[in-house]
């Protein structure tokens, strides 16, 4: 069996103004607070002696890849994002960063907000512009009907509130 795993689709190249911010303060975290006390520690096992069985040294040094790959990660796509600040042209459609509310046929009201992929977060309602509900949303007008095939069985849902941050 082959180790090969072939590489993810890459994701939408839109974030938010909130998310960019958000990716920026994780970046600065991991390699300005961080990666310092890491390193500080990893110096401080290196110094007591052999480093094939001090666990401080080992775990240390895969703390430090497990930072050096995020930060190598974040930086680029950082580099790739394009940041949505406005609203679209017709507030009247579902487009991405749009505030939505959709109902279910049993009356289950969810409120969620369509974002790019390295944002989303379900227990946030925050939706994936990637995601099957979130690409069934895109360009919708107000009342419309969204169906989406799910593992448990076709979806439908009504699109019953648009609105855009300001």
């Amino acid at each position: 069996m082959s180790r090969y795993r072939p590489p993810r689709p890459k994701g939408s190249p839109y974030i938010t103004a909130e998310g960019e911010a958000a990716l920026r303060a994780e970046l600065h975290e991991l390699w300005k607070v961080e990666r310092p006390v890491v390193t500080a520690a990893v110096q401080a096992a290196a110094a007591n002696g052999d480093r094939s069985e001090n666990g401080d040294y080992i775990y240390g040094k895969k703390r430090l890849r497990e930072i050096d790959s995020r930060v190598r990660f974040l930086r680029k796509r950082l580099d790739d994002l394009i940041v949505v600040r406005d609203p679209p042209s017709d507030p009247d459609r579902a487009y991405f960063g749009a505030y939505v509310t959709l109902e279910n046929p049993e009356g289950e009201v969810q409120s969620l907000r369509i974002v790019g992929p390295d944002e989303f977060d379900l227990r946030a309602s925050k939706l994936s512009c990637d995601s099957p509900l979130g690409r069934a949303l895109l360009g919708k007008p107000l009342d419309a009907l969204i169906e989406v095939d799910s593992p448990s069985g076709l979806q439908t849902w009504t699109l019953v509130e648009i609105h855009y941050a300001l």
